[in-house]
């Protein structure tokens, strides 16, 4: 199969790895950055939105400060970014203006997608600023961002900002051409794989790590960012961006792996719900929940079997079938000390135990995401 030509997608998001775009000798490799931005202006003089989410704060602040390439402590990270996001948005806004096009720099935090105020903000700063016909340029605030806020990678991260924004396409440039059936620098015999049509167990199996010390994720991270964009309807190709004009050298023709988005996509408000990242909390189920869950109904109390994690009501939890597979997500509605107490009671039980009338369901399905082994279905609910 030939990937489709970028001139049919209207709004495309594009993943910048850190490697890309910093040498560790030298800094910002400014012949690699003119030509992105000549790729961006040929995507956006044919009328598509493109949204960049660049890594590379602490890679470019790290050489400007002369650290090298020792392992830095959080705070030296931290102050790496606060000089790096400087350098990195004046290059951005310098490149892209060179083409006649203006740009806004976004740093987020993983509160700013997983709590719903804050997602609802974040997409209308944004929205406004497509409407401007300026790029916006996203890292994750790595001047304030810890272990425990943290994305981690950007591949997630720009999956995330895809489906927020309803992206129809998400572009990872990275230093490998795409997905292989083994890391191809341990397996010779790796074989290339041009489609993915679901990202099922078995494609999961081929992730391998991160290839460069710059790089925080590897093809796993990538996975789990095609998850993401591909359950709300945005089909992602994973490409070399290592060499110069790397977007328009998918519409040559080279090689890279494209992964079809679902037939039956999440949308709306569903789609906050199914990106999470981090769950709060996991439900494990028992069979009869699975097929209750699969069918299009709420997960009852009487379904839940173990209760993990520190959650409070109207926070995201994972449900696991029996033998600990993800199935669902949803938003919980119970603290987790009464989930607890009301696991594996009929509905009928439920306010004797906890001294008040209670909702009979644990996660509603108007609240609900359900996946399964290869597809996602989407039930009746809310929109935003």
């Amino acid at each position: 199969m030939t990937i489709p030509s970028l001139r049919t997608y209207k709004r495309i998001t594009v993943k910048i790895g850190s490697a890309l775009l910093v040498d560790r000798s030298t800094g910002l490799k400014r012949e690699w950055l003119a030509s992105m931005a000549d790729d961006i202006a040929t995507l956006a003089e044919r009328g598509a939105d493109v949204l960049v989410v660049s890594s590379g704060a602490i890679a470019l602040g790290r050489t400007i400060l002369g650290l090298g390439k020792r392992a830095l402590k959080l705070e030296e990270s931290q102050a790496a970014a606060a000089v790096g996001q400087i350098a990195l948005s004046s290059a951005w806004a310098e490149e892209l203006g060179r083409k006649g096009m203006k740009s806004g720099q976004i740093l987020v935090t993983l509160g700013d997608t997983e709590e719903r105020r804050r997602y609802l903000n974040a997409r209308a700063t944004i929205s406004t600023l497509l409407k401007m016909k300026a790029v916006p340029v996203i890292n994750e605030n790595d001047t304030v961002a810890t272990t425990e806020i943290r994305y981690g990678d950007n591949d997630r991260l720009a999956a995330r900002m895809a489906t927020m924004m309803g992206a129809d396409l998400l572009v990872l440039l990275s230093d490998i051409d795409g997905l292989y059936t083994a890391p191809p620098a341990h397996d010779p015999n790796a074989r290339f794989i041009p489609v993915v049509d679901r990202i099922t167990p078995d494609i999961e199996a081929m992730a391998g790590a991160a290839a460069s010390e710059l790089s925080r994720g590897g093809m796993r991270t990538k996975l789990d960012a095609g998850k993401i964009a591909t359950a709300a309807g945005t089909a992602m190709i994973i490409t070399a961006g290592t060499r110069l004009s790397p977007l328009m050298a998918i519409e040559r023709g080279e090689r890279a792996t494209y992964f079809r988005p679902s037939g039956n996509p999440v949308k709306g408000y569903k789609t906050w719900i199914a990106g999470q990242l981090e769950p709060a909390g996991r439900l494990t189920v028992d069979a009869g929940a699975v097929g209750a869950l699969l069918s299009g109904k709420s997960l009852l109390p009487a379904g839940v079997k173990l209760v993990s994690g520190n959650f409070s009501r109207g926070d995201t939890v994972a449900i696991l079938a029996p033998e600990g597979r993800e199935i669902a997500r949803g938003l919980v509605a119970y603290d987790a000390a009464d989930a607890v107490r009301i696991a594996g009671l009929k509905t009928a039980e439920i306010e004797t135990v906890l001294g008040y009338e209670a909702r009979s369901a644990m996660v509603h399905r108007d609240d609900l995401v359900v996946s399964h082994a290869d597809a996602v279905v989407v039930r009746k609910g809310r929109t935003c």
